[in-house]
């Protein structure tokens, strides 16, 4: 392209010539001049809209806010919504919760009243028609109803925790109870007490029970306990005490061998000696006695209990 420039001042004209590479410099600083100009112009409108006072940027910036709030306000009413429901579930398993405590409680032979307030609403049940007009929780409500379900788990927990160590402490307390047979077989309920002595044909103290069996019949503990003695005595030949905890003891005599040593931990129904007839003894059987703080008592109280409990549990086999 070739341009001509005439002028009075000039005494010739002069020729400007523009080649294609002048051409497409030109048209690109036109084009980043253009958009330098509108960048700067949207600019300006946008940070200074509220001081000019542009009534169509305000308008826009208006629209869009509001699409903004009404979405996070969408957002935030679905979360509530979520939350509200996942709080009525864990309400409903804290029920179930406090349903199956007072089972439990029921079965161990405990009174809720003498454990701490179990819960409160413990057959609180609900239900009923759905609202005609529901209205949602708001934020505060439902921080408040979550404070409170937090409240009754602690306590429910607290409560929980209490009832475990009880049936942890009746069960330690039952294992340690001699209800279990020290042999497979009937035994003499009447030879405990005042009876004829088979040596003297005197009255006598008897202070245990007698079960007849065969030289080496095994003799099993009845109770979880510590080995305390063992000894040869001239009255209950081989004998084998052992210490249940609370001062009970239990005794088995006249045994031909003695399977345990003094200080064994030995479990409920573990074999701790045979029968035998030593000491003074007619023949062989094991003398069983249960003494607690030194007095003899009457085993038969415990045996009883174990004779029901060896039969239910052959009724299960």
């Amino acid at each position: 392209m070739h341009i001509i420039l005439v002028s009075n001042k000039l005494a010739t004209a002069r020729t400007i010539v523009f080649t294609w590479r002048h051409m497409a410099a030109a048209g690109i600083a036109v084009v980043a001049l253009i958009v330098v100009i509108a960048s700067l112009l949207s600019y300006l409108t946008v940070r200074h809209a509220a001081e000019i006072r542009l009534p169509f940027v305000q308008g826009m910036i208006e629209a869009v806010t509001a699409e903004n709030n009404e979405a996070n306000h969408q957002r935030m009413h679905e979360k509530l919504t979520a939350m509200a429901v996942r709080l009525g579930e864990m309400q409903a398993k804290l029920m179930r919760l406090d349903s199956m405590g007072e089972r439990l409680a029921g079965l161990a032979g405990l009174k809720l009243e003498d454990i701490g307030p179990m819960a409160t609403n413990t057959r609180d049940g609900r239900g009923g028609p759905m609202a005609v007009a529901p209205a949602p929780l708001s934020a505060e409500e439902l921080m408040q109803a979550v404070d409170d379900l937090s409240h009754r788990l602690e306590t429910k927990t607290d409560v929980m925790s209490l009832m475990e160590s009880q049936l942890l402490d009746e069960r330690i307390r039952k294992n340690k109870l001699p209800t279990s047979l020290p042999l497979e077989s009937s035994w003499n309920a009447s030879s405990f007490g005042r009876r004829i002595d088979p040596f003297t044909g005197e009255a006598t103290m008897h202070p245990g029970v007698d079960f007849p069996a065969e030289v080496g019949t095994p003799i099993m503990v009845a109770a979880t306990g510590v080995v305390i003695n063992v000894e040869n005595n001239p009255s209950y030949g081989n004998m084998v005490d052992i210490d249940h905890g609370d001062g009970l003891v239990t005794r088995y005599a006249h045994c031909s061998k003695v399977l345990v040593q003094p200080g064994a931990l030995v479990k409920r129904s573990q074999i701790v000696a045979e029968v035998g007839s030593t000491g003074r003894s007619t023949g062989p059987h094991l003398h069983f006695e249960v003494r607690i703080h030194g007095v003899a008592q009457n085993p038969n109280r415990f045996l009883e209990t174990a004779k029901a409990r060896a039969n239910q549990t052959a009724r299960l086999r």
